[in-house]
């Protein structure tokens, strides 16, 4: 068994870094000498995000093929405004020429913004055989649309899988068929858990978007009456919320989604949404209470292997200035990360005042969390900045015991010098 001499617990690390990263790629048990702190290896319970294997270029036709207007929806806004099919192909061809003149690696296209396989089937094919010559010439390597769990058969699904489709994302936004009904989507929980299955049965890959804190969520799952605005609280409705939201987590994975995007509900001017928020009848999710449910979120995807590609909407400056209410921040996804990093690690160290943490490199970007916001919760739990060290290649994080007076510090005088690993992608 390799035994690793340490004369401080940083000095060791920057001179036996490759020896320890070789010992836990061999998944090898290592110890310190008598004295030192003694270290327990435990895996991160989810993932860390990773630089994706491909870029997405995506083609937006805001409301194509959608039949009605959802309460809440505003891709008017987020995107610019409607542009019809034709001139949408054409920015395509144009955005993969530029990728084949730079030699940019290739790419998946992905077709979001309306309901893609609710469009005719002629429109559908003209799409999707836009992408042959890129293909050929290696800029394209895949395709994915959105569309809604109503608009999706095997047959379709078999056909577009023929033309190249290897991926749907299901807007599903929640199994509650009381949500969906107060949202106006149009179908119910089952309809929404049939379609996932035609996904995975057609052999494509699933992604399932949720929206956590939508219309109608107020009511509990196993309610027989939807809470009621005017007698509950709005930390009742908040609660009642969140239960329906890990609800919707749960049967999302249980039907077999290969990603999920987390998008919390925004109250946006000239929906129908803001029309209710503005007469009390919506009450919007804090920012707080996102970010602790999404971290739950997190963790609990990430016990089944199944990573969180996205959390809340992209905020660009021409929509942001059209959000009315609710937990809209430019930050959203790191804020959740760092959240669910410390309620993972959390229970680790309480009544272990004095450890040491080893945490991957991924980390070192959520630690502290957004503008420091963790830090004062970090040491609180005993653990300060001397007492974290983040290591390259490391896929697991380590608790050591309490370090000796001499070793807190050489620890101190030494943390400027210590090893400083890639930031990797956070």
């Amino acid at each position: 068994m390799p035994t690793i001499r340490f004369r401080t617990l940083f000095s060791a690390l920057r001179e036996d870094c490759n020896e320890i990263a070789a010992v836990k790629r061999r998944n090898i048990s290592w110890q310190t000498r008598p004295g030192c702190p003694q270290f327990e290896e435990k895996q991160l319970a989810f993932p860390w995000p990773e630089k994706p294997a491909a870029p997405v270029v995506p083609v937006f036709l805001p409301f194509a093929g959608c039949r009605t207007r959802c309460l809440f929806c505003a891709q008017d806004r987020q995107t610019g405004g409607e542009s019809g099919i034709a001139l949408a192909l054409d920015r395509l061809d144009a955005e993969f020429a530029r990728r084949v003149a730079r030699q940019a690696p290739p790419a998946e296209a992905a077709f979001y913004g309306g309901t893609f396989t609710a469009l005719p089937p002629e429109l559908q094919e003209a799409c999707l055989r836009r992408l042959a010559p890129w293909r050929e010439k290696g800029a394209v390597y895949a395709a994915r649309c959105s569309t809604r769990p109503d608009a999706v058969d095997a047959k379709s699904l078999a056909r577009l899988q023929a033309l190249g489709l290897g991926t749907v994302e299901l807007g599903v936004q929640s199994f509650s068929s009381r949500a969906l009904h107060a949202a106006g989507r149009g179908y119910d929980g089952e309809r929404a858990e049939q379609a996932c299955a035609a996904v995975r049965q057609a052999g494509l890959r699933l992604g399932v978007q949720l929206m956590p804190g939508m219309p109608g969520s107020e009511a509990l799952p196993d309610a027989s009456v939807p809470a009621s605005r005017e007698s509950a609280s709005t930390d009742e409705c908040l609660q009642a919320s969140a239960k329906t939201f890990q609800a919707d987590l749960r049967r999302a994975l249980a039907c077999g989604a290969d990603f999920l995007r987390l998008y919390p509900c925004l109250v946006v001017e000239g929906t129908g949404l803001a029309e209710l928020w503005r007469a009390g009848r919506h009450h919007p999710w804090p920012l707080e209470h996102t970010v602790a449910e999404l971290a739950k979120a997190l963790l609990a995807a990430g016990e089944r292997g199944v990573p969180v590609i996205r959390m809340g909407l992209p905020l660009e400056k021409e929509f942001t200035v059209h959000i009315l209410a609710g937990p809209a921040h430019p930050a959203l996804g790191s804020l959740v990360r760092a959240e669910a990093l410390y309620l993972y690690l959390a229970p680790h160290l309480a009544g272990n005042k004095g450890r040491i943490v080893i945490l991957p490199a991924r980390c070192r970007g959520f630690f502290q969390g957004h503008q420091n916001g963790l830090a004062a919760r970090w040491e609180a739990l005993g653990l300060c900045k001397n007492r974290v060290v983040f290591t390259p290649g490391a896929a697991s994080c380590n608790f050591g015991g309490s370090a000796s007076p001499d070793a807190e510090n050489d620890a101190r005088q030494e943390r400027n010098s210590a090893p400083q690993p890639d930031k990797g992608s956070g």
